[in-house]
């Protein structure tokens, strides 16, 4: 199955998990993302890309005229437009569509989001291209999403974790990856905020809907850890069960050059 199909097969089912999940839903990064962007007074149109619950799209809503919520699971989509206009929101338009080809017209946006996503997009580099492309000249870009440790064999452990768990997951960049690319393809990247994230392994599980014997693999790779892992990632464990352990998510805040 390619990577897009497991996406739409992955949140479809589990759509409504991510409209409540509190890593989604709360955070020092969705916090920070709304005030960076209040304190430009962008006005305007803002596109917030694999939107997800719409947790960013609902955020923003009060300080745009316009909001764009693009995602490209139907369900999500769904899920989120009934939170976001429950909360009274009328501004928000809901589009279907792929990260990696935006289907937007060059220049059409002073802001785009993308939080908590990226590491589902087969090719980030021709999304960060896209993102780009619709931005206008000087235009604002805040990217957050999950990093793998800058350290080899823990970017690896974390990276096969992850894909172990759900299986639309293609890759948790590294900080420095993601500064490179972007730099590369025309941003330049103002500010870097670095966020830690607890992942309770029960919960982690249950928002997927993973299956038991699969959960039991993964709980078995995580427990099999060595020492340094363990400490890195601050694996917690109660008997032969693993009950929780600590990522770390990253906000860039780029500018068009």
């Amino acid at each position: 199955m390619k990577d897009k199909e497991k996406v739409l097969q992955q949140f479809g089912r589990n759509a409504a998990n991510y409209v409540t999940s509190n890593s989604h839903a709360k955070g020092d990064d969705l916090r920070q993302l709304v005030e960076i962007i209040a304190g430009r007074n962008r006005g305007g149109a803002v596109l917030d890309v694999a939107t997800g619950g719409g947790h960013v799209a609902n955020a923003l809503a009060p300080l745009f005229k316009q909001v764009i919520a693009l995602d490209l699971t139907p369900e999500m989509l769904e899920k989120a437009k009934s939170f976001i206009e429950s909360n009274g929101h009328g501004n928000v338009a809901f589009v279907q569509g792929d990260a990696e080809n935006l289907p937007f017209p060059n220049s059409s946006f002073g802001t785009v989001t993308c939080r908590i996503a990226a590491h589902h997009f087969p090719d980030v580099r021709q999304f960060v291209r896209e993102v780009l492309r619709v931005l206008q000249d000087n235009g604002l870009f805040i990217l957050v999403d999950n990093v793998a440790p800058e350290i080899q064999e823990f970017d690896q452990f974390y990276n096969l974790a992850e894909k172990a768990r759900d299986h639309s997951h293609v890759r948790a960049y590294k900080k420095t990856e993601w500064i490179a690319m972007l730099e590369e393809e025309g941003f330049t990247v103002e500010n870097m905020a670095t966020f830690k994230k607890k992942f309770i392994f029960d919960n982690w599980c249950s928002m997927i809907t993973l299956p038991l014997e699969e959960k039991e693999q993964l709980n078995a790779y995580m427990m099999g850890a060595t020492e340094d892992l363990r400490q890195y990632f601050h694996i917690e464990q109660h008997g032969e069960q693993v009950q929780s352990f600590q990522g770390q998510s990253m906000l860039l805040t780029c500018i068009k050059r």
